[in-house]
């Protein structure tokens, strides 16, 4: 079973959401996944962006109801 971080950056402006997300993905190995949600309307690009820049597989993002978007990304 593959392990899956959440990581809750609600509330955070560009480009706070990013940035933890790559300090959750330092820490964690190859093959896990990290579940993200946020509110910031640009993380739907800027994800699909660092996932093709970095390696790292983006799984899925999608909007949620109340403006919040959830990204998953699976490790490289």
């Amino acid at each position: 079973m593959t392990a899956t971080i959440e990581l809750d950056a609600k509330g955070l402006d560009c480009p706070m959401p990013l940035l933890k997300a790559k300090r959750a993905l330092n820490n964690m190995s190859t093959g896990e996944r990290l579940r993200i949600t946020a509110t910031d309307q640009g993380s739907m690009r800027d994800f699909r962006v660092f996932a093709e820049q970095s390696g790292h597989r983006l799984l899925s993002s999608e909007e949620s109801a109340g403006g919040v978007y959830i990204h998953l990304i699976e490790k490289a």
